[in-house]
C-alpha cells in the first residue's frame, strides 16, 4: 500500500483529501512562496509544485506527495491570505458586490517513479454586496484569518455568496474531482 502525504497545514484540505484517500499523513511544507508570477493559474500551480517538492525531498521512497495552493483573483489583483484585519477589510471590499475567481493549484509527486503531475482549477464566485456594518461584524469573527481572499465559502461568508460557476470544493481549497482524476490517471488509486 502506498503512503500518501499532504504538504499543507490547511484543516480544510485535510478534510477534503479524506473524501479521496482513506489514509494519509500531513507534512507541512516550508517551501519558498515568493513568486513574481501575475497569472493566478500559473502561480498556484507553481506554488503547489514547490510545496510538494519540498516535502518529497525528505520523504521516503514510495511516498506520494500532494501539494496545493489557493488564491483569489479580483480586479486584476491576486489576493492571498490577509496580513491583518485591515488587509482583510480591503480584500472583502474588493469582492463585495462583484464576481471573482478562485484558483487552486495541485501537484502530485510519486517519489517511487519520479512522476510529477500538476494542474489548476478555477471557480467563479458571485458575492452579494456587504454593508459596512455587516463587514465589521464578519471581521469581528476573525474567520478571515489564514484564508485566501479573507473568507471561507463554507463559513459565515456563505450569507453573501449568491452563486458559483465551477467546483465548490476548489473554493474551499482542494478541487476534489480534479485531484481524484489526476491520482487515478497516475494509477495511484
Amino acid at each position: 500500500m502506498r503512503k500518501f502525504l499532504l504538504a499543507s497545514a490547511s484543516p480544510r484540505r485535510r478534510e477534503l483529501l479524506g473524501l479521496v484517500l482513506p489514509e494519509f499523513t500531513v507534512q507541512v511544507s516550508a517551501a519558498d512562496e515568493n513568486l513574481k508570477e501575475r497569472d493566478p493559474g500559473k502561480l498556484v500551480e507553481e506554488l503547489a509544485h514547490r510545496k510538494a517538492e519540498a516535502v518529497a525531498r525528505k520523504a521516503e521512497k514510495g511516498t506520494v506527495v500532494i501539494g496545493a495552493d489557493t488564491v483569489v483573483y479580483a480586479g486584476g489583483e491576486i489576493l492571498g491570505k490577509p496580513r491583518d484585519r485591515a488587509d482583510a477589510r480591503r480584500m472583502l471590499q474588493i469582492l463585495s458586490g462583484n464576481t471573482h475567481a478562485v484558483y487552486t493549484g495541485i501537484c502530485v509527486i510519486d517519489t517511487e517513479t519520479g512522476q510529477v503531475r500538476r494542474d489548476a482549477a478555477k471557480t467563479e464566485v458571485v458575492m452579494a454586496e456587504i454593508s459596512k456594518a455587516e463587514l465589521e461584524d464578519y471581521l469581528d469573527t476573525e474567520e478571515y484569518a489564514d484564508k485566501a481572499g479573507a473568507y471561507g465559502i463554507q463559513g459565515k461568508m456563505a450569507r453573501w455568496i449568491s452563486g458559483i460557476h465551477g467546483c465548490y470544493y476548489n473554493v474551499m481549497g482542494l478541487p476534489v474531482q480534479k485531484l481524484y482524476a489526476l491520482l487515478r490517471d497516475m494509477q495511484l488509486i
